[in-house]
């Protein structure tokens, strides 16, 4: 008797193509296509996730030191000067302080200041 698998099969091609849904023209329909369109959004997405974090950095920077210049200093002087000052926040919490509370960045900016 021949053994044909065909419910494993029928279940793993269908889950293959439910990932593949909206993707543009066979890479969503064919199965030989769908395999390959699937490997290819997972290596991207792989990558993304690591520069995401990238992204992130390099957005709290920019409002970093957006802010640093409307108090008449710099991104990296103020860095410099928060570690001399032994106050240790992170990129995340100096942005959302920048943007949310401009009178407490103000503040840390003129700590940063005094210390350099």
């Amino acid at each position: 008797m021949r053994v044909t698998s065909a419910v494993p099969s029928r279940k793993r091609r269908k889950r293959a193509l439910e990932r593949a849904k909206g993707f543009y023209g066979a890479s969503s329909k064919r199965i030989r296509t769908v395999y390959d369109a699937i490997d290819k959004a997972n290596s991207h997405a792989y990558v993304g996730r690591k520069q995401k974090k990238r992204q992130y950095r390099r957005l709290w920077t920019v409002r970093i030191n957006a802010a640093c210049r409307m108090n008449g200093f710099t991104y990296s002087k103020l860095i410099a000067g928060l570690k001399k000052a032994e106050i240790s926040l992170n990129r995340k919490v100096l942005a959302d302080m920048a943007v949310n509370d401009a009178a407490a960045f103000t503040a840390l900016v003129e700590k940063a200041k005094a210390v350099c």
